[in-house]
């Protein structure tokens, strides 16, 4: 049986290593303490850093002690990115993200058994330390050559580069050296490009105590042509139900390419090599079913969310095609599907005809392209297909939450939101 380090190249979630002979003698030979670094950047976490919070469960079921760092102090400085400066959010906005975010990945962990995991926050180690401290202590070790060889800071010397961004990598460097010094831990783990800021982290331990210690780095979470996905990229999939609902999360990893989703299952889940080499069979042989895709979905919304909440998302999906009741969906689940397809508030559909809130939701470019619709018997409120092209809407109409789903034709789907704002009204021209 494979180690855990050939468990994990296989998997695909090594993209960099510091000395990998003796990081694979650590990880598959004895237990270690590692940690993983999230910055609270915005009020939730996204599938990039799903990918490593999954690392850590597969390393704390491996016998590792997890330490899971919600950045207080970085986070208020922002790590440099490629394109531009990032704006500096106010301090309170940033501690209230801290909070969330703990709240977010403490279900990732177990704090309990022979090798418990455990929460830290930088800033109760940072907001004491002076200037001319931090200077004389950790500045001291870093070579201003060196840290402007680093890829992000080329890449922005021309437009221009602060020198708060320019100093993060001393922030996530000392963090390592405190987590080290203060409770044993030998490993940072993060996202590839993180691995100019970890290995700067292993170089500061080594040089101020004389140890030798690992980064390891998972690649980032890219489709087919080699985009990335992630908030700076405009793509979020976030891991907070009120900003990417269960149903547009499942439906997210529902979607993946074909290309892609053998690598996602080795990525993101815990199927083995037998159970993954035989839906890598069934994508290859019989891409229409889709097994791969379903497996990946299922699994995820399963650990982000929960069973009961892909069920419903696997429902919504078969519903607003015509393939399930609709009555059997949540509120929420309505809601969430409102979000990913067109919709129109209404503050009230007395004397809304079909013809007009089809036009409303934009299911038809006109009244009269949404009348020959329904003559031609393609035309549906909540899947009952519309016989008379003067029919109009009824408060029986009305889904949980204040929804009415129409459809045009097969696969053209909207809803009706009602809202009683008095902008809500649709056109009536």
């Amino acid at each position: 049986m494979p180690g855990l380090f050939d468990d994990l190249r296989w998997r695909g979630l090594i993209a960099h290593s510091t000395d990998p002979a003796a990081l694979q003698d650590d990880l598959d030979q004895r237990s270690i303490r590692f940690y993983l670094g999230c910055d609270p950047t915005a009020p939730s976490l996204h599938v990039g850093n799903l990918l490593q919070l999954i690392t850590v469960q597969r390393l704390q079921a491996a016998g590792h002690t997890p330490f899971l760092l919600v950045g207080g102090s970085t986070g208020l400085i922002g790590d440099p990115r490629l394109t531009a400066e990032r704006g500096l959010n106010p301090v309170d906005q940033v501690q209230a993200w801290v909070e969330r975010i703990k709240v977010q990945v403490a279900p990732y962990i177990d704090f309990d058994g022979p090798n418990p995991g455990r929460l830290v926050n930088n800033y109760d180690w940072t907001h004491q330390v002076t200037v001319l401290d931090f200077l004389r202590d950790i500045g001291q070790h870093f070579s201003i050559s060196r840290m402007l060889a680093r890829e992000v800071v080329r890449a922005r010397l021309e437009s221009g580069i602060s020198y708060t961004e320019f100093s993060y990598v001393l922030l996530q460097s000392y963090d390592y050296l405190v987590l080290h010094r203060d409770h044993g831990v030998s490993l940072q783990t993060g996202g590839s490009d993180q691995f100019g800021n970890i290995t700067a982290g292993v170089d500061l331990i080594r040089r101020v105590t004389g140890h030798h210690c690992h980064g390891l780095a998972t690649p980032l979470v890219t489709k087919a042509d080699g985009s990335k996905y992630g908030k700076t990229a405009g793509q979020a999939v976030w891991l907070d139900p009120a900003l990417t609902s269960p149903y547009a999360f499942h439906q997210f990893f529902l979607n993946a390419e074909d290309a892609m989703v053998v690598d996602y299952l080795k990525l993101f889940t815990r199927r083995d090599r037998d159970d993954i080499t035989e839906l890598a069979r069934l994508t290859a042989e019989q891409p229409q079913l889709r097994a791969a895709q379903r497996a990946l979905a299922d699994d995820l919304t399963d650990l982000v969310h929960s069973q009961a909440e892909r069920r419903q998302a696997a429902l919504a999906a078969q519903a607003v095609f015509g393939r399930e009741n609709l009555r059997r969906l949540t509120a929420a689940t309505l809601a969430g599907i409102a979000q990913q397809l067109p919709s129109a508030p209404v503050a009230t559909i007395d004397q809304l005809s079909v013809v007009e809130a089809l036009a409303a939701v934009g299911l038809t470019r006109s009244k009269g392209e949404a009348r020959r619709a329904v003559q031609e018997g393609g035309a549906y409120v909540n899947n009952q297909r519309v016989a008379e092209a003067d029919q109009r809407l009824s408060a029986d109409d009305w889904l949980p939450g204040g929804h009415i789903v129409l459809r045009r034709g097969k696969k053209t789907v909207g809803l009706l939101r009602l809202d009683p704002s008095p902008d809500s009204a649709p056109d009536p021209r």
